[in-house]
């Protein structure tokens, strides 16, 4: 599946039409955010995800979608279950976001 690029404009109804989503918060500066973004890409075509989004979001340009997961650190990761915030991890280690998303499955 294709990683979704949101904003402030569309996080919220992206939120509320996929049932289970984690988001990547970035920002354009951020070196170890465009070191992930592979890896971000590759876990969203995992068949073991099936059935989650994956998101991306600009941390600096969408303070709002930066305010519901409290963003502390960048890159950012936060998992939300219908629409609520389940959990999030700063790091920017593929078997610490593998973690925080199976947190959904609980």
């Amino acid at each position: 599946m294709a990683v979704i690029l949101a904003t402030d404009n569309d996080f919220t109804q992206v939120l509320n039409s996929n049932q289970r989503v984690v988001v990547k918060y970035y920002a354009d500066w951020c070196g170890s955010c465009r070191l992930f973004s592979p890896k971000f890409k590759r876990m969203s075509d995992d068949e073991a995800f099936d059935g989650i989004a994956f998101v991306d979001v600009n941390a600096e340009t969408s303070p709002e979608a930066r305010k519901l997961a409290n963003v502390t650190n960048l890159p950012f990761f936060a998992v939300f279950k219908n629409g609520q915030l389940v959990d999030s991890v700063a790091a920017s280690k593929e078997e610490a976001v593998r973690e925080l998303i199976h947190k959904l499955d609980a």
